[in-house]
């Protein structure tokens, strides 16, 4: 490949391809130095904080109501209300539940530790709640609301950054907002919430280091690289900034719950992928094995260890007490599940200084073998009225209920039913129908345009979407929920946005194909907003009638 002539421009260099307009495709140090602002900042960061607002108006409104623990939030709210008192999580008594409903919050805890089986980032996040608000449903569900509507910010910027536009990125925005899936998630005190803001953070910050390393690549690499034997810049580019913010929100996705090392292992793939194809596109021959070295070991130093580090911090509270654990969870069930021996530690004499961190994080160790035992052969053959396949999950085969109050007779608690029915209450875990059955079809849609198209855009949509979701089918033999699949709706609500964005086109002036294109998705976005309004009763514990809650259940599945 020959170099150009050094008194060219290289920002005004072009290719040998032409775009569907007829005019040449900018050379790969115009593509670099990042794309244009159609929008001012300004105007950007308001309309996104503004939806952000929006989305906490709409989770905060009635947030304590059902007066309940609903599903899982009898582990969780306890488990963070014992971190922060204990700085572990202690057993409880027995009725500590109706106890803390009536306010009484001293004496519900014992002093041996409990065995739980998930880390603990959410946990402390859903304490610091309950620090500020106190032990009761508002208390325990605060953070996750809090958590939910910036997940609806971040998802603003990223779908602004990957199409440049303000207004799609207002409508990913919006659609995540309006999704029901992550609206009652964000009104409950369980992990999955937490895990699906930080992934989304993690990710936002790879893409934004693909901007940042390409930018900073055609800044140090003036000219074409030219011979078999050149790198590109190499010592300048080690430090990865936006890689580094990246391994943090990853260490404490990972700290919320374990399924986030799936997409962080897909995504990391990615950036190696996107920074040989930066170092192609300058001249570099042989890019994908020589980015393995120069960009791949810095992003897995970024990204997995200081991930590693962060995930272990998260653990700090445990590890100030191992010797409680050492002491009660050294011998359990799942210790000696399949032939499972003690853990070593316990019967180790104490150490001090050094010995006792490395002695406690060998405890943590296994202490891990043991919760990872839990989830993936413990559980086997087990059932719950609420499990489903992953395979059904893209289409809502079976939500999950978390709270209901049925039979309620006509003429008590503002019940109007007509003679010979009831009124019933119910919080059903049930995405948006519009939302997720387009999101299928979109998700089909980004495929093509990734593999067809070339489009590394859409590549996000899937791989995110995969590396979520498909994980889950190997432990399919075990209860598992819909609602997990909460990780997957971000990269759902990508492909929906840029299948929009490509229906309406690139061109800002007026034609027939925009004018279709925003009508179009413009009816869509009305469509999944009415389907809110709809199914609002049963996210939000609303009095219904039988017949009025059958017209919400459209399938026997979703009883």
């Amino acid at each position: 490949m020959t170099s150009a002539a050094p008194a060219e421009d290289p920002e005004e260099r072009v290719g040998l391809s032409s775009n569907a307009a007829g005019r040449p495709v900018p050379s790969a140090w115009a593509r670099a130095r990042g794309r244009v602002r159609l929008e001012d900042p300004f105007i950007g960061w308001t309309a996104s904080i503004g939806v952000a607002l929006l989305a906490l108006f709409l989770r905060l409104w009635h947030l304590g109501r059902p007066h309940i623990f609903e599903f899982d939030e009898t582990y969780y709210a306890k488990d963070a209300w014992s971190l922060a008192h204990f700085g572990y999580v202690r057993e409880y008594v027995d009725k500590a539940n109706d106890n803390i409903l009536n306010g009484q919050t001293t004496g519900q805890w014992k002093d041996d530790p409990s065995m739980i089986v998930h880390p603990e980032v959410g946990k402390w996040l859903i304490a610091l709640g309950e620090k500020t608000f106190g032990m009761d449903p508002f208390g325990w569900r605060i953070a996750a609301a809090v958590v939910g509507s910036l997940m609806v910010l971040v998802m603003c910027r990223l779908a602004r950054r990957l199409t440049g536009s303000t207004a799609l990125g207002i409508v990913a925005g919006l659609l995540l907002s309006l999704d029901g899936l992550h609206f009652v998630l964000s009104r409950l005190a369980l992990l999955d919430i937490f895990v699906a803001f930080f992934v989304l953070c993690g990710v936002h910050c790879i893409v934004a280091d693909r901007d940042w390393h390409r930018a900073k690549m055609a800044r140090l690499t003036p000219e074409q690289v030219t011979g078999d034997r050149a790198w590109g810049p190499v010592r300048r580019l080690l430090f990865r900034p936006w890689l580094l913010l990246g391994g943090i929100c990853w260490g404490l996705a990972c700290g919320s719950k374990w399924e986030a090392i799936y997409p962080l292992a897909a995504f990391g793939i990615l950036v190696w992928l996107w920074s040989s194809g930066a170092r192609r596109s300058f001249g570099v021959r042989w890019p994908i094995l020589k980015s393995a070295v120069v960009d791949g070991i810095p992003a897995f130093v970024h990204l997995v260890l200081v991930g590693l580090v962060v995930y272990v911090a998260t653990w700090t509270g445990w590890l100030m007490h191992a010797n409680q654990y050492e002491e009660h969870l050294s011998a359990t069930q799942y210790t000696h599940y399949a032939g499972g021996h003690d853990w070593p530690t316990r019967t180790e004499p104490d150490a001090h200084g050094f010995g006792e961190v490395t002695q406690s994080l060998r405890s943590l160790w296994y202490y891990h073998q043991d919760v990872y035992t839990f989830h993936t052969h413990f559980l086997n053959d087990s059932t719950h009225t609420y499990a489903s396949k992953p395979l059904g999950w893209l289409i809502l085969n079976r939500p999950v209920g978390v709270a209901a109050d049925t039979g309620i007779q006509p003429g008590t608690q503002g019940c109007e039913a007509p003679t010979g029915s009831d009124c019933l209450r119910q919080v059903l875990l049930l995405g948006n129908p519009t939302i997720w059955w387009g999101g299928v079809l979109a998700l089909v849609f980004a495929a093509v345009m990734w593999i067809g198209a070339r489009d590394w855009r859409f590549g996000i949509a899937v791989v995110g979407t995969l590396s979520t979701w498909l994980p889950w089918l190997q432990y399919d033999d075990r209860p598992i929920f819909s609602f997990y699949a909460i990780v997957t709706l971000p990269f759902i609500i990508i492909a929906l946005t840029l299948a929009i964005g490509s229906l309406i086109g690139p061109s800002t002036e007026p034609s027939r194909r925009r004018t279709v294109g925003v009508i179009v998705s413009g009816a869509y976005v009305v469509l999944a907003l009415l389907n809110f309004a709809w199914f609002w009763p049963i996210w939000t514990d609303q009095l219904l009638t039988h017949s009025e809650w059958l017209d919400r259940i459209w399938f026997s599945r979703w009883i």
